[in-house]
């Protein structure tokens, strides 16, 4: 390989690594579609133009001659930083921005776009009762070993703790011996949530 290619397969990866980072943690946060990066490489290449964008003051503070004489070491850990660590940080600085009131309420799409996956993404401790389409009820605990299918999956529920309801869907006591429930999305019309 001569040095020309490897100066473009360099220049490639630069450009291309930030923003391929940036987009998986992303599409960690955020329940969607896999997605196809064969489909999403301008989208890569773009969001590490971003990054090196907001980050030029230190692209320029680590290139500058008495900084790499003096401080080789830091070079390469600012290089590091600059083109691995901050491009994890970008998603949830901007997840973050845009739940912020001031900017939420001139936002036009919230980036989770079901409220399952919105409710279930906050990870909070509630009593729960889900209703069914046969008119059953069934009450439990949503807790930290509990969980919630996201989006593209089909919405299924594991609840750690079932309860007794009475008729007025009071929550009376655990059911006993139970190891919690699975709760398949089909079956279910709505979900209620309780501190």
């Amino acid at each position: 390989m001569d040095i020309w290619q490897v100066d473009k397969l360099v220049l490639f990866l630069g450009f291309f690594i930030p923003g391929f980072i940036s987009l998986k943690v992303y599409d960690l946060l955020v329940p969607g579609e896999r997605r196809d990066f064969s489909k999403s490489l301008l989208e890569a290449v773009g969001y590490s133009a971003l990054n090196y964008a907001a980050l030029s003051w230190l692209i320029i503070l680590i290139h500058s001659k008495s900084f790499y004489d003096n401080y080789r070491v830091c070079y390469f850990l600012f290089l590091f930083l600059i083109m691995f660590v901050i491009p994890i940080l970008w998603p949830f600085v901007f997840l973050k921005l845009s739940s912020w009131t001031p900017i939420a309420k001139h936002v036009v799409r919230h980036p989770i776009q079901e409220p399952w996956d919105y409710v279930f993404a906050r990870r909070q401790s509630s009593w729960v009762i889900v209703h069914f389409r046969d008119g059953r009820r069934i009450g439990g605990r949503f807790d930290t070993n509990s969980f919630a299918s996201s989006g593209p999956a089909e919405e299924q529920i594991y609840l750690e703790e079932v309860w007794e309801l009475d008729e007025k869907g009071r929550f009376i006591e655990p059911i006993e011996r139970s190891e919690g429930i699975i709760i398949l999305g089909e079956d279910i019309t709505a979900v209620e949530f309780f501190k």
